[in-house]
C-alpha cells in the first residue's frame, strides 16, 4: 500500500484503489503515526494530540479510531490474526510500512542520497514532483503538525536548490530559470537561490541579467535584514564581472557544500572568517550575533533555529574570547529551543543544544550553569547519535569535549573525545574537524607527559591546516613548541631555559594579532612563572606584565619573590578555587606552591585534594601550550604540608 502526507493526507491499496481513512480524527492518528517514521507513538501523546481537553473516554474512543484504520488498511487481514500494518508496541501505535512506501519517506531517502553524491537527480527530481501542497495540509491547527510541515519545507526547499546545484555543476540547468525565478520570488532571503538563478541566467547567456539579480539580492539582504551578501554571492559577482565562470555548457565546481545547503546569511561568511583569524575572527564574532538577531526579527523559529545552529567552527579552548556574545548566542539558543516546543525536530534540537555547550566556556560559568551546560552537551551527543549525521555528532562532541573540565584530572577522558572526533572527521571528509580531532589529542597527550604523540598530532594538525586555510593552528603548535622546550630545558644537555623563553616570546608574537583574547590574555606570563618554576626560581615581578584571567593565582608567588609575605599570605586567603578550564591543574599547583611556601596547611590540604585525581598529568599542559611540571611534584609538597605538625 502506499499512504501520502505531502500535501492532503491520502492512502492508496497496491491496485491503485483509494482507501476510506475515516473522518479527521482518523486521519490525524495516521499522520502522526507516518510523522513518527517507524517509532511508537504513545496513547497519551496520540489522546493529547486529538483532544485540547480530553474526554474522559478518549483512550476508549482512541481505540476505536485505530481499530477502524485496522480494517481499512488491512482489509483482507484474517480474523484474529495480529496486524502488520497498525501495529500495538508497549504504550502505544507504530506504523510499520517499508519507506518507499511512504512519500515523505521516500523524499527524504532520496535527498540524503542526493546530498551524499550517490545518486542522480532524477529521483530527487520525482520526489519533489510528489508535492502536491504543504506536507499534512488537512491538519492545519496540529501543533506537531505545525512543526513537521516547517521542517518539510526546509527539506524541500533544499531539495529544489540542491537538485539545481547538481544540474548546473554537470553542465547543464540554462532551462532553470524560470523555476528558479519563481523559487527566489517565494523565498528572497535565502542566498542560495539567488546565486543559483545568477548562475542559470548566466548559463544561459544572460549576463546583465544575472548581475542584475545578484544586485537585487544585495539590496533585499541590507534593506530587509541589515546584512551584507555571504561569501558565495560575492565571489560569483566578482567572477561573473572578471569574466571567469566557465562557458556554458562546461561542468563546473562552485562555492558550496551540498550536504550543507539551506539558508544562507551571513553566518556562512562569518563561519569562513572564523577560522582566518586576526581581523577576520573578529568580524566572524560580529557577524555571527548580526545573523542571528536578523533570524531572529524575522519571527521564523526554524529560521532562527537554522542560523543560530549553523556556526559550527570548531572550538578547542575553554574560556570565551567574547562572554557576552557567548551569553547573547546561549541565550538566543535557549529562547529557540523553549519556543519550538517538546516536538521540535530532532536535528535543529541537536544543533541548538550542542551550540549551548559550545558558547558555554567552562571558564565563564557558575556551577548551576556548568551543570546545564554539561547536560545540553549530553543531549546533542545522545541526539546526533541516534540521527546518525557524522557532522552533527563533531559539532556535540566538540561540546562535550568543552564541557568536559567540571573537575582535574579528565586528560584520558578528553583523548577518548578528541579520538572519536578525530575518526569521524577522517571517515566523513569533515576537515576542520579532523584539524580539532588532532589538537584535542594534542593537548591530552601534552598532558599526559606523552610529548612524541602530542607531537606527532601537532605535525598532522599542520599539515590538514594547510588544505583548510586554518591559519590559527600554526600559531597553537608554536605554542606547543615552545612547551616541549621548556620541558626539555630542564634535562641535562637540553636546551637553556633562555632559549625556551624566546619560544615563548616568539609564540606570544604570533598569538598577539590573532583575534583570540580568551587564549591570549596572561598566557604569556603564565608561560615565563612556569618556566621559571620548572627551575626552581622565583616568579617574574615586571609590572608591565598582563597575568589577565590568572592574576589571582599567580599574585602571591609574585609578592613572594618581592619579599611581601603577609600581602601574599592574605592574597592566598582570598583566592577562590580556580575556574574548571584547560589551566584549572596548574592554576590548583601555583595554589599548592604558595599554600606550602607559606606554610598553610588548611590551603595546602585543600589544593592537594583538588590535585590527587590529577597526579600522573603535567600541569598547564592540557593546555598544550605551557607547563609548570608533573602536577605529582606538588601534590606531594601539598600533601607533606598538610599533614606537618602544628609546630613545624
Amino acid at each position: 500500500m502506499q499512504i501520502d502526507v505531502l500535501g492532503a493526507i491520502r492512502a492508496f491499496h497496491d491496485d491503485g484503489t483509494p482507501v476510506g481513512l475515516g473522518g479527521p480524527r482518523h486521519r490525524e492518528v495516521l499522520a502522526r503515526l507516518v510523522a513518527a517514521d517507524g517509532r511508537m507513538v504513545t496513547t497519551d501523546t496520540l489522546v493529547d494530540g486529538l483532544w485540547t481537553d480530553p474526554p474522559a473516554r478518549a483512550v476508549g474512543a482512541l481505540r476505536t479510531f485505530v481499530a477502524a484504520l485496522r480494517r481499512a488498511l488491512e482489509p483482507d487481514r484474517p480474523p484474529r490474526t495480529p496486524p502488520r500494518v497498525l501495529v500495538t508496541e508497549g504504550p502505544g501505535y507504530a506504523l510499520r510500512l517499508p519507506r518507499e512506501n511512504v512519500d515523505v519517506h521516500r523524499f527524504e531517502d532520496a535527498l540524503a542520497r542526493t546530498r551524499r553524491g550517490s545518486d542522480t537527480v532524477t529521483e530527487l527530481s520525482a520526489a519533489l514532483a510528489a508535492w502536491r501542497g504543504p506536507a499534512y495540509a488537512d491538519m492545519p491547527d496540529a501543533a506537531w503538525a505545525r512543526r513537521e510541515r516547517t521542517r518539510l519545507e526546509e527539506l524541500r526547499l533544499e531539495a529544489v536548490e540542491l537538485r539545481a546545484r547538481v544540474l548546473l555543476d554537470q553542465g547543464g540547468g540554462a532551462g532553470l530559470v524560470a523555476e528558479l525565478g519563481a523559487h527566489v520570488g517565494e523565498h528572497p532571503w535565502r542566498e542560495p537561490a539567488w546565486e543559483l538563478l545568477a548562475r542559470a541566467l548566466h548559463r544561459a547567456g544572460r549576463q546583465a541579467d544575472a548581475l542584475a539579480a545578484l544586485r537585487r539580492a544585495r539590496t533585499m539582504l541590507v534593506d530587509q535584514l541589515g546584512l551584507d551578501p555571504g561569501a558565495a554571492l560575492q565571489k560569483l559577482e566578482a567572477d561573473i564581472l572578471n569574466g571567469s565562470v566557465p562557458p556554458e555548457g562546461a561542468p563546473t565546481t562552485w562555492t558550496g557544500s551540498r550536504a550543507r545547503l539551506g539558508p544562507r546569511t551571513t553566518v556562512d561568511l562569518a563561519r569562513t572568517l572564523a577560522l582566518a583569524g586576526g581581523d577576520a575572527l573578529v568580524h566572524s564574532r560580529r557577524d555571527r550575533l548580526a545573523a542571528i538577531q536578523a533570524a531572529e526579527r524575522t519571527g521564523d523559529l526554524s529560521l532562527a533555529a537554522r542560523i543560530i545552529g549553523a556556526y559550527d567552527v570548531p572550538a578547542s579552548w575553554s574560556r570565551a574570547d567574547d562572554p557576552g556574545q557567548s551569553r547573547a548566542v546561549v541565550a538566543a539558543a535557549e529562547r529557540t529551543l523553549a519556543a519550538l516546543g517538546p516536538d521540535r525536530p530532532a536535528d535543529l534540537a541537536a544543533r541548538l543544544l550542542a551550540t549551548i555547550a559550545v558558547e558555554s566556556r567552562s571558564a565563564d560559568l557558575s556551577e548551576a550553569a556548568s551543570r546545564r551546560a554539561r547536560q545540553a552537551a549530553e543531549r546533542a551527543e545522545a541526539l546526533a547519535r541516534d540521527l546518525a549525521d557524522p557532522a552533527l555528532l563533531a559539532f556535540a562532541l566538540n561540546g562535550v569535549f568543552l564541557q568536559s573540565f567540571n573537575r582535574p584530572g579528565l586528560a584520558a577522558v578528553r583523548d577518548r573525545i578528541g579520538a572519536e572526533i578525530l575518526d569521524l572527521a577522517t571517515r566523513h571528509d569533515l576537515h576542520n574537524f579532523a584539524v580539532l580531532g588532532r589538537l584535542v589529542r594534542l593537548q591530552s597527550a601534552s598532558a599526559l607527559g606523552d610529548l612524541d604523540a602530542a607531537t606527532a598530532h601537532a605535525v598532522a594538525a599542520e599539515e590538514l591546516a594547510a588544505t583548510t586555510e586554518a591559519r590559527l593552528v600554526s600559531v597553537l603548535t608554536g605554542w606547543f613548541r615552545a612547551r616541549v622546550t621548556a620541558a626539555l630545558s630542564t634535562e641535562p644537555g637540553g636546551p637553556s631555559a633562555a632559549a625556551a623563553a624566546e619560544e615563548f616570546r616568539a609564540a606570544e608574537d604570533a598569538l598577539r594579532p590573532a583575534g583570540m583574547p580568551g587564549l591570549h590574555r596572561g598566557l604569556f606570563p603564565l608561560a615565563l612563572l612556569g618556566l621559571r618554576l620548572l627551575h626552581g626560581r622565583a616568579a617574574p615581578t615586571d609590572p608591565r606584565l598582563d597575568w589577565g584571567p590568572y592574576a589571582t593565582w599567580a599574585r602571591p608567588l609574585v609578592l613572594l619573590a618581592q619579599g611581601r609575605d603577609e600581602e601574599a599570605r592574605a592574597a592566598l586567603a582570598t583566592a577562590p578555587a580556580p575556574p574548571r578550564d584547560h589551566m584549572q591543574e596548574a592554576l590548583w599547583c601555583l595554589t599548592a606552591r604558595a599554600a606550602v611556601t607559606l606554610g598553610e596547611r588548611a590551603t595546602a590540604s585543600r589544593a592537594a585534594s583538588a590535585l590527587r585525581d590529577a597526579r600522573a598529568e603535567h600541569a598547564g599542559a592540557a593546555s598544550g601550550l605551557l607547563t609548570l611540571g608533573p602536577v605529582a611534584r606538588y601534590l606531594a609538597e601539598a600533601e607533606e604540608c598538610a599533614a606537618a605538625p602544628d609546630n613545624a
